[in-house]
């Protein structure tokens, strides 16, 4: 009796080593492309800023891994010229269906190359107001001062006008600080400008002024303007507050708020008002011209 011997079939053990390989490759290339992207940020973390190492090193990544990806697809088997033409296919399918998403990348590579703004700095676009946590191809990242999270397109930052609320080292309070007609203008002007030189974290350079700006229908108003550094700009504008009104408060100025004045037609003199208790006030007249 002839004994029956099983051989495994070859093709099959080649094929499993083949695909152990691709997927070898494919891990080592994860590892490299992590790699290269982890020195890159180390040797440019003193040339390039926060938002630019972070971008490079995503672009490093990912052309790395994309090399050791085609070298695993061939491994296996595959024509690379032939899925390239198939990506170009799928590429222009993808760029007229996700316009907006081009639109974005493409704003973002000019607000790389611009750098209106860094990681770290503070934005106001439109009604949003927040620190930039993140730069991104297709958008950028805030967290507003309550923690919220809000994702701005590039595209939008592009169109639109925004304001960099930390480009410079210094930035400039204006107080709007209005006063009663009667108050003697350059005593209040000198009271204001000797609290400015007194609070040591004003800048001597550029120098506080203060000028009348307005004939308000109940005030004149003044502008009080002081330069500080950009870190303490809200703590010190509430505090300038405070100390405007105990100084007005000290010596005695007017700090005015709307009246309401009743004038009779042609006459320039308000309307006399007189409290009446309830033992004094006249009885009305009725329909009939009796009196309750």
């Amino acid at each position: 009796m002839n004994e029956i011997v099983t051989v495994p079939n070859v093709q099959e053990a080649i094929s499993l080593i083949t695909a152990l390989k691709a997927i070898a490759i494919l891990i080592i290339g994860w590892i490299a492309a992590k790699l290269a992207a982890r020195f890159f940020k180390r040797a440019a973390a003193f040339k390039l800023s926060a938002h630019h190492l972070s971008l490079f090193g995503r672009l490093i990544f990912y052309a790395v891994f994309t090399l050791f990806f085609a070298t695993a697809i061939h491994q296996l088997g595959f024509k690379i010229s032939v899925l390239l033409g198939a990506a170009g296919i799928l590429t222009v399918a993808l760029g007229f269906a996700s316009q907006t998403s081009a639109s974005n990348l493409i704003s973002g590579l000019f607000l790389l190359g611009e750098k209106p703004f860094e990681v770290g700095d503070v934005l106001r676009v439109e009604s949003d107001t927040g620190e930039v946590i993140s730069i991104d191809l297709l958008s950028v990242k805030l967290r507003t001062p309550d923690n919220l999270f809000v994702r701005i397109p590039n595209e939008l930052l592009i169109k639109s006008k925004f304001v960099n609320l930390t480009k410079f080292p210094i930035r400039r309070i204006d107080l709007t600080v209005g006063v009663a007609y009667h108050e003697d203008l350059p005593q209040v002007i000198r009271l204001l400008l000797d609290l400015a030189n007194n609070e040591t974290r004003c800048l001597e350079e550029p120098q506080p002024f203060c000028t009348v700006t307005n004939f308000g229908s109940s005030s004149i108003d003044l502008q009080f303007s002081v330069w500080s550094r950009r870190e303490i700009f809200r703590e010190l504008k509430s505090d300038l507050m405070i100390a405007i009104k105990s100084v007005f408060d000290t010596h005695g100025i007017e700090i005015p708020f709307p009246h309401l004045s009743l004038y009779s037609g042609t006459k320039t003199d308000p309307l006399p008002i007189r409290q009446v208790s309830e033992q004094n006030k006249p009885p009305l007249p009725t329909d009939n011209g009796r009196q309750h």
